[in-house]
């Protein structure tokens, strides 16, 4: 008789308890026995599906910009530059307030040496401003100052994020105060304010249909 295949569900179990232990009491909660405990499993379990704890740590971060690019990928692609920069922004914040913990791990905690995962969920960000320049949306731009507005924005985004997962502030009202520093932003940068405001109301419109679906 062959061997059962190892139930695919335990791997997203363990990944997902150790991103909650690294959140809740920091790296040295996670064990394999502790680990192997959270999820009602043994520790030769995890070290089938992990050949150490270095390996969950990376793992963790694998999954999480994992599910945050297929996320921003779900996304459909419009005519609209700006208002796809801005539906991809509020998908951003909804990872971030639907998934703390692996949040955290992307975002908050220290990365591991040689790590660039999210390397690639940043250039989407370039690449969705160069659009907007493009278009002649953006008429204020210089080249050198894409990846400058890129961090105006993420750090915007993820300012936010943190002060709502942190239970300072809550996400109605963190929704409204991105959009209204995102208007302040795009004006900046030169674009129409009757357009960047339409083009927030349909970036935001098309993150809440996909959230509904």
């Amino acid at each position: 008789m062959s061997p059962r295949a190892a139930d695919p569900r335990v791997r997203t179990m363990l990944i997902e308890a150790a991103a909650r232990l690294l959140a809740e009491e920091g790296p040295a909660a996670l064990t394999s026995r502790r680990l192997a405990a959270e999820v009602g499993s043994s520790t030769m379990a995890v070290f089938t599906r992990f050949g150490s704890m270095s390996e969950i740590r990376w793992a963790v971060r694998e999954e999480a910009f994992a599910r945050l690019n297929g996320q921003l990928d779900a996304l459909p692609v419009t005519d609209d530059p700006v208002a796809d920069l801005v539906a991809a922004g509020a998908a951003f914040f909804e990872a971030g307030v639907a998934g703390p913990h692996l949040y955290r791990a992307m975002f908050l905690d220290r990365a591991p040496e040689d790590d660039d995962l999210g390397a690639g969920t940043y250039q989407r960000l370039i690449t969705l401003i160069r659009r907007c320049v493009e278009a002649g949306r953006f008429p204020a731009a210089e080249d050198r100052l894409i990846p400058v507005w890129a961090a105006q924005m993420w750090s915007m985004r993820h300012g936010m994020v943190t002060m709502t997962i942190a239970g300072h502030l809550p996400a109605e009202q963190a929704r409204f105060v991105l959009d209204d520093m995102t208007f302040r932003l795009l004006i900046g940068y030169g674009d129409d304010p009757d357009r960047a405001r339409r083009s927030i109301d349909d970036g935001s419109s098309a993150d809440v249909a996909l959230r509904g679906t």
